[in-house]
């Protein structure tokens, strides 16, 4: 175990970790400093997991490079100070010694702490833990104005501390942050339920998230794949430490393919962390685009290589250099329009919108999560006590989070991003939402309704007077 896994119940570990926090809040704040008055502020990031442009900026960036650890893990209150930047890898591989990890932990490795919380982060145990925000008990936060304090839900900056998810760093960057930690068991024992029509599956789930269980077996994790309108599943995982066989897909075998069956339920085990990470290793599926999952390709690709943080890497050349387009046009096909993007919309418009995206989109696989904002206590959540307007979910109410990577033809006698506004208008007339971390098309007052309007202005004011930072419109929308 690592210093930093021991900090828990050692002392002098644990004042370790925060000293070397400290040491990188003073780096953080030295950064701030130079950065010439009336120049944007933004991150000295090398990598991102946005699929929005940047536009390039000649300025110093904010030094977070010592703020991308966990400071201290406390396994008797089952809570975790970890500085912003510190991945969900790194996070994870200091809590499972302990037999914790966090209440959501998003697919992909190198998505961070921070990042999850303030650009908002959803896996399969959200249907009964709500979103990473969710668990947060304070941050620390560098604002625009160069100043860290500290909000909780109920402080001084409680309006920050509510307004903060979803502000994609236009209302500051979390420092550190306290969250809460759930026990986990050894192992995930899988049922793949296979559904040949989409209102079956809609209807399973949203009984599953309600009961969690599913024939008389406790459902700790659900989320779902479409094929197609004919074939979806389904995926029911519950803790446990029964010892015995496990799969492996880290090596040849692919993850979502082992879903697919002929009819009824196919069951599977996977280690707790195998189980957490099941999704890295193939990007989902998107790894196919680099060939990987060709058996000949496959079997000579570094196991190092096959992680989201390496595919990465790929898209960045892609994109520098418009390998896929120019691809496509030796073809004599138009460029791509990319087409990354997750929603979320009621459950009960869920086999609407992925049939019309089925008809409309030529993109498959789809993901399914579902969640709903997290019950504190066994209470439910209500608009007085768990309020996130930047993202207002109803509490007590199930939405379907619908996640689609790939890229489609662009239509050249249609706007920019034909594809992607017509996205944004079907989940307008369903009641949903979309992510931000992609690329959005909304005109202003649109945008302001549906993202914090009015609260969101009443706190740029207050934490960033000087503009400093972007403003969420101009983030998100116009990719400044």
């Amino acid at each position: 175990m690592s210093l930093l896994g021991r900090a828990g119940h050692d002392p002098a570990a644990r004042e370790s970790g925060y000293a070397a926090h400290r040491a990188g809040v003073a780096r953080l704040l030295e950064s701030y400093r130079a950065i010439p008055p009336g120049a944007v502020v933004r991150l000295a990031k090398k990598t991102s997991n946005l699929f929005r442009a940047r536009a390039a900026t000649t300025a110093p960036g904010l030094d977070v490079s010592g703020l991308g650890q966990v400071i201290a893990v406390d396994p008797v209150a089952r809570t975790a100070d970890v500085a912003g930047m510190t991945t969900y890898e790194d996070l994870v591989a200091a809590t499972l010694p302990y037999g914790l990890a966090p209440l959501v932990v998003p697919q992909l490795k190198t998505i961070t702490l921070g990042g999850a919380v303030t650009g908002l982060g959803i896996e399969s145990s959200s249907f009964r833990n709500g979103l990473p925000h969710e668990s947060v008990l304070e941050m620390d936060i560098l604002t625009g104005s160069g100043e860290i304090i500290t909000a909780t839900p109920d402080g001084a900056h409680a309006e920050l501390f509510h307004g903060f998810p979803n502000s994609y760093g236009t209302l500051g960057y979390s420092v550190r942050l306290k969250i809460e930690l759930e026990p986990v068991q050894p192992y995930v024992a899988l049922r793949h339920l296979r559904f040949h029509d989409l209102r079956a599956l809609e209807s399973e789930l949203a009984r599953i998230v309600t009961e969690r269980s599913h024939d008389g077996e406790r459902v700790d994790y659900l989320d779902g794949v479409v094929f197609t309108a004919e074939e979806s599943y389904l995926t029911l995982g519950r803790q446990t430490d029964e010892p015995g066989p496990v799969s492996d897909y880290t090596g040849m075998d692919i993850y979502y393919r082992s879903l697919q069956h002929a009819d009824g339920v196919k069951r599977d085990r996977l280690t707790i962390h195998d189980y957490l990470w099941r999704w890295d290793t193939d990007w989902f599926w998107c790894s196919r685009a680099f060939g990987t999952q060709n058996p000949k390709i496959r079997r000579f690709w570094p196991k190092a290589y096959r992680r989201s943080s390496f595919y990465w890497k790929l898209v960045a050349l892609d994109r520098k250099y418009h390998i896929g387009d120019r691809l496509e046009a030796r073809k004599g096909n138009p460029p791509q329009e990319r087409v990354v993007q997750d929603i979320e919309v009621p459950v009960q418009h869920t086999a609407d919108f992925v049939e019309w995206f089925l008809r409309e989109i030529p993109i498959e696989p789809i993901w399914l999560c579902p969640l709903r904002l997290r019950a504190v206590d066994g209470a439910p959540a209500t608009d007085e006590d768990r309020p996130w307007p930047l993202y207002p979910l109803e509490p007590q109410r199930t939405y379907v989070n619908v996640g689609f990577w790939s890229a489609v033809p662009s239509d050249q006698g249609k706007p920019e991003g034909a594809a992607n506004r017509a996205i944004e208008k079907v989940v307008s007339e369903f009641d949903g939402h979309k992510s931000l971390y992609s690329d959005s098309y909304y005109g202003e007052a649109e945008f302001a309704q549906l993202y914090g309007g009015a609260t969101y202005t009443e706190l740029k004011t207050r934490y960033d007077p000087d503009q400093r930072l972007l403003n969420l419109y101009a983030k998100a929308v116009q990719r400044k």
